[in-house]
């Protein structure tokens, strides 16, 4: 059975490295103390997702009766892959590919017992919390002082004029890389997505980030010209008066969704976590949608501003063997890059 939803699908790290867990990472939320029947949720969402959960369920009777759980991407979907229905969480929120990666593996969540009307068809276990697309952001007061022309795809990152102007991530570490390399390889397949990213690591230099919104912070600041991050937060910049502008790349402008999941523990199972799921979905959206304003469900709308040129899907289902075979072409560029 399946329900509808975004078909852009959620982006994670690899396996190996995911199962390299390091422990807990901070905690957000409720009482730090122990949890007794609290509803522990697994999160690899940024602060403002977290803060928007949060307040939904606030402000609809469920205060003091949470507590999030925070881990990057990678550790977070090692621990689902790894542990499965054994796992601490009774909830998470995740990346779609990774909830749906550890689904088919274990079988550890439930079927939402509520409707979940999004935009299109989606596992009957998740909701999307989120969607966010991929851009090239730019600095325009570093492009005109430097003479730089204009770039209008992914590809012209690798010219050599813009050789210590431009910033992007490592997919090794972000998954705002995997939009990047998803639009190359969609355009150009394997051997030229691999060309083109040598060419983008001679240009980027040190400027190849493990954080996707580092990028961005190196063009505000200036210290780059030319970065590659999410459209929203370009859109945001821009609106608020920086020198900051975005062109939605010719390959392609591809989407990542982090979606929620109730694990199934049989009897251990607590019966608060689908309500908060539920709460979430149902009093979440407005929030979310004001810091990741891609509509996910039926009577939601993505304002002008944050509609991208050109949405796309990758032609094949996000895997794992996917995602190392994409991995495994940027560490060939690198390596030709001298890296």
């Amino acid at each position: 059975m399946k329900r509808k939803m975004n078909v852009k699908r959620a982006v994670s790290f690899t396996l190996a490295a995911a199962v390299a867990l390091t422990g807990m990472a901070c905690l957000t939320g409720c009482d730090t103390g122990a949890s007794g029947d609290q509803v522990i949720i697994y999160s690899n969402a940024d602060e403002e997702a977290i803060t928007a959960m949060e307040n939904a369920l606030d402000s609809n009777g469920y205060e003091g009766q949470y507590m999030f759980q925070t881990f990057g991407t990678s550790e977070l979907g090692g621990k689902l892959l790894a542990e499965g229905t054994n796992i601490e969480a009774d909830m998470v929120t995740m990346s779609t590919f990774y909830v749906e990666s550890a689904q088919e593996q274990n079988s550890m969540f439930q079927d939402l017992t509520f409707d979940v009307n999004t935009l299109d068809e989606f596992e009957a276990y998740c909701a999307p919390i989120t969607s966010q697309e991929g851009t090239i952001i730019v600095n325009t007061e570093m492009m005109e002082e430097n003479n730089l022309p204009m770039p209008e795809s992914i590809a012209d990152l690798a010219d050599p004029v813009y050789k210590g102007f431009v910033s992007v991530t490592d997919i090794s570490a972000s998954s705002t890389a995997w939009l990047l390399i998803q639009a190359l390889v969609s355009e150009y397949g394997e051997d030229g997505a691999q060309e083109v990213l040598t060419g983008i690591y001679e240009n980027v230099g040190d400027h190849l980030e493990d954080s996707g919104s580092a990028p961005l912070k190196k063009v505000r600041a200036g210290e780059v010209a030319i970065g590659f991050g999410l459209r929203q937060q370009a859109v945001a910049d821009k609106a608020d008066g920086l020198p900051i502008d975005f062109i939605d790349p010719a390959e392609g402008n591809f989407s990542l969704t982090e979606s929620v999941a109730v694990v199934e523990k049989g009897d251990d199972t607590n019966p608060l976590a689908m309500e908060m799921a539920q709460c979430i979905i149902d009093n979440g959206r407005e929030e979310l949608q004001s810091y990741y304003p891609n509509a996910l469900y039926e009577g939601e709308e993505t304002d002008a501003a944050n509609k991208s040129a050109n949405p796309k899907v990758f032609p094949e289902k996000l895997t794992v063997d996917l995602l190392e075979q994409h991995q495994a072409i940027s560490e060939a560029a690198k390596e030709a890059a001298g890296m």
